[in-house]
């Protein structure tokens, strides 16, 4: 099954692009070619460019205290299971206590390295981190695997309780949709929302089946139209029943 996630609102996209940002950043670190260490070092910063768009700390606080009010109204419910509602407690109170602990405005550390700033600003040119333009940069990425990966793992530190926030907030937010079968007539469907605010839609498909979903939405109306790749992959519409599964996601 393919999952496609839709986001509702603008924050919702930027938590999913950091977190899309942070998978790849995961890969290339853990690989050991010195341009795949860049790819991770150019990741960071366009994780800096992302987060610098919106006042991101204070609004994931605010959801992360949020959170922990809703579910505390869950502990006298005799069907939920004690422990773990205790667990997710307790995670929600470790990441905002290092949330509020990591000092500055977001990637501050990083703005405040001359050095990585030189390297930020050639990478953003197509081809502008070649060896005669930055010549220490080139020297850096002959260095060990290993003292490479230490490095941008250093770097990266201080954004950690920012992407532990982004992860179980996104959790709780997947977690909070019942998924339903549907089935969309000649590849379209639509479904009323009667004016209920949603943060996503999340939508599996069997992949075999080559049916691509294009999902509109608003606080109205949830539309999705499946379309198919022709032999040069230019989208063409997908004419046939759909069968799929559908969650509408909200806190």
């Amino acid at each position: 099954m393919i999952v496609y996630e839709y986001p509702f609102n603008e924050r919702i996209r930027t938590l999913l692009r950091l977190e899309d940002l942070y998978e790849k950043f995961s890969y290339f670190l853990q690989q050991e070619h010195p341009l795949e260490h860049h790819v991770a070092l150019a990741t960071i910063f366009e994780m800096l460019e992302v987060t610098s768009r919106a006042d991101l700390k204070s609004d994931l606080l605010q959801e992360l205290e949020r959170q922990r009010q809703t579910l505390l109204g869950f502990k006298a419910n005799p069907n939920v299971q004690p422990e773990r509602l205790n667990a997710v407690l307790s995670e929600l109170d470790r990441i905002s206590t290092s949330l509020v602990a990591s000092q500055g405005k977001t990637g501050q550390h990083l703005r405040e390295n001359e050095w990585l700033m030189s390297v930020r600003g050639r990478t953003i040119i197509p081809g502008g981190a070649c060896e005669f333009d930055l010549p220490s940069y080139y020297a850096w990425q002959h260095l060990p695997a290993r003292q490479r990966a230490s490095d941008i793992a250093k770097w990266f530190e201080p954004l950690i309780p920012l992407f532990e926030a982004i992860n179980i907030i996104l959790r709780l937010l997947r977690e909070s949709g019942r998924p339903a079968n549907m089935t969309a007539p000649a590849g379209s469907y639509q479904q009323m929302l009667q004016g209920k605010v949603y943060q996503m839609v999340r939508l599996s498909i069997d992949e075999s089946l080559g049916a691509i979903p294009e999902i509109s939405a608003n606080k109205y109306m949830l539309w999705i139209r499946f379309t198919m790749h022709d032999g040069d992959h230019k989208p063409k519409a997908f004419e046939r029943d759909v069968p799929f599964e559908l969650a509408l996601c909200n806190f």
